[in-house]
């Protein structure tokens, strides 16, 4: 299934989008997409309803977050090979883990707002994992039984916060805005297999971004498990995985956002996201 998100900030209803396209409304069947609703059961629930007895969603209809506002949103530092090199950075040994916000969560074609003081606003396309069961010290082997499904995530990363700030990366990360998830969760029979997803990001047309998730250290059912070593995850959690080469900070010389630049962005198998880079504003 393909699970959505519609309508205005802060009053969407949940959605499943038909084999034609359409968005159908979920909002008879289930309050929201997120937390229990995207348990096992939860999904099931969804499943057992025929989406041609489901009202259509008002034509052009704005996305949300394809998640409600998780409880954690985890992030994965240097995950991949390719951009590890491109910073200069070793390959880790184990996961670098960070955490951003999870008021930072938007719509996957809301506007990116530039922070007060702001300097170095840099992009990266990444898969997400969606938390479908709560997942506490999981074996690897048993790690995917936990995942609801996956998603799209720029992690949008403010670079002069995040490296010359001092301290954690988590500064950097979670500013308004930084989050945009969607559009849509695809559940895990419609992309069993995430070993090998194309991935791709452009600034205003140019595409500088053009990677793939094989290039990826740490895998799926490793950093469930991982995690889980470390903390409780819950259904509705949101793990973002980290990004291939082609960031702002690895071009020579560094390259970053201004307003008014238009940021898209795909995964393979889980569809696309458009971004308009916006002055910080109150």
């Amino acid at each position: 299934m393909k699970l959505v998100r519609f309508g205005a900030p802060g009053h969407e209803k949940p959605g499943l989008i038909d084999s034609s396209g359409r968005i159908r409304d979920l909002s008879g069947i289930v309050p929201d997409i997120g937390g229990e609703v995207l348990t096992p059961a939860g999904l099931a629930r969804i499943a057992a309803a025929d989406p041609a007895g489901l009202p259509l969603a008002p034509e052009g209809a704005r996305l949300g977050s394809c998640v409600a506002r998780p409880g954690n949103f985890i992030a994965v530092g240097l995950n991949y090979a390719d951009h590890a090199a491109e910073t200069n950075n070793p390959i880790p040994e184990e996961p670098v883990l960070f955490n951003k916000a999870p008021n930072c969560v938007v719509g996957p074609n809301d506007d990116v707002m530039i922070p007060k003081n702001s300097q170095k606003l840099d992009w990266e396309v990444e898969l997400v994992i969606v938390i479908g069961a709560r997942a506490r010290y999981v074996d690897e082997a048993d790690a995917l039984k936990h995942v609801a499904g996956y998603t799209i995530c720029n992690d949008v990363s403010e670079r002069h916060f995040q490296i010359e700030r001092a301290g954690q990366w988590t500064k950097g990360k979670g500013s308004e805005t930084f989050g945009p998830l969607g559009p849509y969760l695809a559940t895990t029979d419609e992309v069993p297999d995430t070993s090998s997803l194309g991935m791709w990001l452009e600034v205003n047309g140019e595409r500088v971004q053009n990677g793939s998730t094989k290039t990826m250290i740490f895998n799926v059912a490793y950093l469930v498990s991982y995690i889980s070593q470390f903390m409780v995850l819950d259904p509705g959690d949101v793990i973002t995985t980290g990004t291939p080469p082609g960031v702002g900070l690895g071009f020579k010389p560094p390259r970053f956002l201004k307003a008014g630049d238009v940021v898209r962005l795909g995964i393979e198998g889980l569809g696309e996201q458009q971004q308009t880079v916006v002055p910080f504003k109150l």
